[in-house]
């Protein structure tokens, strides 16, 4: 917190904001504190990675289970490099393809790492994100960043200020305010520890254009996650929830929707329905929003949908299918997790299997 006891948050809308973000969450990451950064996918809740006293307050902060890693972000290839104890040719191609932006590549972790970042495992997961404030962030400070999502462990990941300051706003110093993260859910992880290198959790950097790059088939993640350390976040069943029940469905018309939820025994009026191509009339529901069927856009908006059913506290989320494509992935797998503790996910595109 700050002086007065409450949260600051600065914008980023100009130059001069800008710069005046940086330098102080610099200063209060050199201090071993823990700030909230915008990044390109959702934001981050980040503290000095060579820190194991800071790391420790992101998982106190976030209540996130000890055995669940936290990615590391740099802010180029040398100190990328620092970070890891062998750097592989193929983690050259990825990141001459994909770097900076939405993937973590899951490496042999160098000593300067401290256990608490890889929950005790011998790898570690680093991306370059493409964001500019915390490309210069992490710039300024010299050290690479731990920064897992900033919200309470297995609830919604924020995409803007707002959304962190709902969940956490009561327990951070300071929260920079970067606008909309522009990808919207988390980043694609593979490991390229394991020979083919495995896709850990899918995003909207999909497995073919993974497959393009390397030259090369790539695994899904078929190792079950109890009978191995976690070499990845975002492996655990439950995961990106809402407060709201969430049940991914497919209907053909406002009719096989009311039918469908009949079945289930929910009222349609305390549901809130998400569709992107087979729009339900919205007399009968809680409230209904479209998002573009476009896999891009659909990810850019989906948590910021999920977020504002939460808010206006409908009981059960319904969200129409995605398709079964490779662009679609990473959203698929998001609202697999996120259906978890409702109920098994019907009508979930059948693909690539994935973790």
């Amino acid at each position: 917190m700050n002086s007065a006891g409450t949260t600051e948050i600065l914008s980023t809308h100009t130059p001069e904001l800008f710069q005046t973000a940086v330098l102080h969450a610099a200063r209060l990451l050199r201090a071993g504190n823990v700030v909230a950064l915008p990044t390109e996918t959702v934001y981050g809740l980040a503290a000095n990675a060579l820190d194991a006293k800071a790391v420790a307050q992101i998982y106190e902060i976030k209540g996130r289970p000890s055995h669940n890693p936290i990615i590391v972000h740099v802010s180029d290839l040398a100190m990328a490099k620092r970070c890891v104890s062998h750097w592989p040719a193929t983690a050259t191609r990825l990141a001459s393809a994909f770097w900076p932006g939405p993937l973590t590549m899951v490496l042999p972790r160098s000593d300067a790492i401290p256990d608490i970042v890889t929950a005790g495992g011998d790898t570690v997961g680093v991306r370059w994100p493409s964001h500019p404030f915390i490309q210069a962030v992490v710039r300024e400070c010299d050290f690479p960043l731990a920064a897992p999502s900033a919200n309470i462990s297995n609830r919604l990941s924020p995409t803007n200020a707002a959304h962190v300051a709902a969940q956490l706003g009561d327990k951070l110093p300071f929260i920079v305010d970067g606008g909309q993260s522009q990808v919207g859910i988390e980043s694609t992880v593979v490991d390229l520890t394991s020979t083919p290198p495995r896709v850990l959790r899918p995003g909207m950097i999909h497995t073919e254009s993974l497959e393009a790059t390397l030259e090369m088939p790539v695994a899904d993640c078929r190792l079950p996650i109890a009978v191995a350390a976690l070499k990845s976040p975002g492996l655990l069943k439950k995961h990106y929830s809402p407060r709201a029940k969430l049940f991914v469905l497919s209907w053909r018309d406002t009719a096989a929707l009311l039918a469908q939820l009949s079945t289930l025994n929910i009222p349609p009026s305390r549901c809130g329905i998400i569709a992107h191509t087979t729009i339900p009339s919205d007399e009968q529901f809680g409230g209904v929003s479209v998002i573009p069927h476009d896999a891009e856009a659909f990810a850019r908006a989906i948590y910021s949908e999920l977020h504002r059913c939460d808010e206006a506290a409908v009981e059960w989320i319904i969200v129409e299918s995605p398709p079964a494509a490779p662009e679609w992935e990473g959203i698929a797998d998001r609202l697999r997790r996120a259906s978890a503790e409702g109920m098994e996910t019907r009508n979930l595109p059948i693909g690539r299997e994935v973790c």
